[in-house]
């Protein structure tokens, strides 16, 4: 039950513990940190000054943390309604919603404090504005309001590429903004087959992710065209002279089996296949892997060069 507050004798430690943590979605900061690493090798040209990488993991964790951990206070009362998030920690009352909102933002102060104190304050500034766009732009502004919430909140998500090339050089270029752009375009098609898969959780509680308010056609379709834009800018660094071969040959084969994906998922979709055999979840799990492919080539073709 929303809100439940156990007694500390109720509370254990360890579990405490685990749900603090939980407060900060450690597996969606995994995949921020793997968008982050691979750009400080890029932008250095070989291997990176390994505490600048572990400063700027610590502090990327802590701001994307906190962040995550304010858009469950935020969401808190439609969490509890929603069975992906009925076991969130304040859901549960493992966590109080007082002690989850102090935690989310000491995580977002003490983090932009040790990016601007031990990297640089572009970075610290970069790492704030994510957070603020996402707590502020897409949970309390677009997410219940426009099906484009995932499209323009997604630019949060994005921001750790530009941070990751900040903390090497504390500059910007042309590469990080093209990866921005690569982020920006992979976040719908990444995201819209998860929520077609649980659209009517959304739909219980008034959230109109595309999917909920849009038919699986429309969906489909919007997610080959972000699909087509996104491995096109992908291709643009090499052309521009930050990679080689390596990294094209990755993007080429990677993002061609994800426009294969994509188009599957549009063919079923049009033949109005539904349920199991619509089989969205697949392109979901494809976007992860691709962007791991995606970013480890970042990284290994300044080696290969």
């Amino acid at each position: 039950m929303l809100g439940t507050d156990q007694s500390p004798a109720h509370r254990p430690f360890g579990a405490r513990v685990k749900a603090f943590v939980a407060l900060t979605k450690p597996r969606i900061i995994e995949l921020l940190l793997i968008t982050t690493v691979p750009v400080m090798f890029l932008a250095q040209q070989g291997v990176p000054d390994l505490t600048l990488v572990l400063l700027t993991c610590v502090g990327g964790y802590m701001s994307a943390g906190g962040a995550n951990a304010l858009n469950m206070y935020i969401d808190r009362d439609i969490d509890a309604l929603m069975d992906r998030t009925s076991q969130r920690p304040l859901v549960t009352g493992m966590v109080s919603p007082r002690e989850c909102l102090a935690f989310g933002i000491t995580l977002a102060i003490t983090s932009t404090l040790l990016f601007g104190l031990t990297v640089n304050w572009l970075s610290a500034w970069l790492s704030l504005g994510a957070l603020l766009f996402y707590v502020v732009v897409y949970t309390m502004i677009l997410k219940r309001r426009t099906s484009q919430n995932i499209v323009w909140g997604g630019i949060a998500g994005c921001l750790p590429v530009l941070i990751g090339w900040s903390s090497v050089t504390n500059s910007m270029s042309w590469a990080p903004i093209i990866l921005f752009l690569v982020m920006f375009f992979w976040t719908p098609p990444h995201y819209w087959p998860l929520s077609m898969k649980v659209k009517e959780d959304y739909a219980r509680v008034g959230v109109p992710m595309l999917p909920v308010v849009a038919s699986n056609k429309v969906v489909a379709k919007q997610i080959v065209i972000y699909s087509w834009v996104m491995v096109a800018v992908s291709l643009l660094l090499t052309p521009l002279g930050y990679t080689g071969w390596f990294y094209t040959s990755v993007a080429l084969l990677a993002g061609g089996f994800w426009l294969w994906e994509a188009h599957g998922l549009q063919n079923r979709a049009k033949a109005e296949v539904t349920g199991a055999k619509l089989k969205e979840m697949r392109l979901f799990h494809w976007s992860i892997t691709y962007v791991s492919l995606l970013f480890v080539a970042v990284a290994v073709d300044p080696f290969l060069r």
